[in-house]
């Protein structure tokens, strides 16, 4: 049986530190959702999704069951306590290891933080609402460290050639921050193309993090690998996991 698709972060995070995000490849889902669908709010068979969720442990060696969260394009962090409730949030953090930060995404960007010695970790779920709404920003002041301090890796999300947006959307960006339209190129249909990698790194560089790495993958071109709900509404989801091993 295929293993389960997962892609190592590569950044300059402490040896500790392990991040990266799941592919489409190596589960048991069917249909629009194969086959690794790690969401259990798509409308996939329940088992389907225990299934990869529990492949995936196996093949990572977890060290325990993921924090899932319900994300719903907000700006709430949570703190991974030890529990394994199912918080109404888009971003986590965590000061122990061994426990096990995710997000869900099928065209919004993942982030992972940590601090240049591991002892903080943090995962943002940041979609174009979330990323004009301070969800990283947010992240960064949960974690409680200097932004110096912090490193961030950007995993795969769809790619500005993809992502056609409305003026509503470019206004929301350029009317907090001015420079922020060099992340946004007219179309001929009179609309925008977004780049929503261009937008995160620019916020975490204004507020102190300067050690940023990303994928710069596109979930929307690259149907091999990933899902993409602009490709197909009705779609699976990759999963961003972070956690420090003891």
């Amino acid at each position: 049986m295929v293993e389960p698709g997962w892609l190592e972060a590569n950044w300059h995070a402490p040896r500790c530190v392990r991040a990266g995000t799941t592919t489409r490849l190596g589960g048991v889902s069917a249909g629009s959702y194969a086959s690794l669908n790690l969401g259990d709010h798509v409308a996939d068979d329940p088992a389907s999704v225990a299934s990869n969720r529990a492949r995936l442990a196996t093949a990572l060696h977890l060290p325990s069951e993921p924090f899932w969260l319900r994300q719903v394009h907000g700006t709430r962090v949570v703190i991974h306590d030890g529990s394994h409730v199912l918080p109404e949030a888009d971003a986590a953090v965590a000061f122990e290891p061994g426990r096990v930060l995710a997000i869900l995404t099928a065209d919004c960007l993942p982030v992972v933080f940590t601090s240049r010695d591991g002892s903080r970790l943090g995962v943002a779920h940041a979609g174009w609402r979330g990323l004009a709404a301070g969800i990283l920003e947010a992240t960064i002041s949960k974690l409680n460290a200097p932004p110096s301090e912090l490193l961030a890796w950007l995993g795969p999300a769809i790619g500005a050639t993809s992502f056609e947006v409305g003026g509503e959307v470019r206004a929301a960006f350029v009317g907090a921050d001015a420079p922020s339209a060099a992340a946004f190129t007219e179309n001929a249909r009179g609309r925008w193309q977004a780049d929503l990698y261009s937008l995160a790194k620019r916020r975490l560089r204004l507020h102190g993090v300067t050690s940023v790495s990303s994928m710069d993958a596109c979930t929307f071109t690259d149907t091999a690998r990933f899902y993409s709900f602009r490709r197909h509404s009705t779609t699976g989801r990759m999963a961003t996991l972070a956690w420090v091993e003891a």
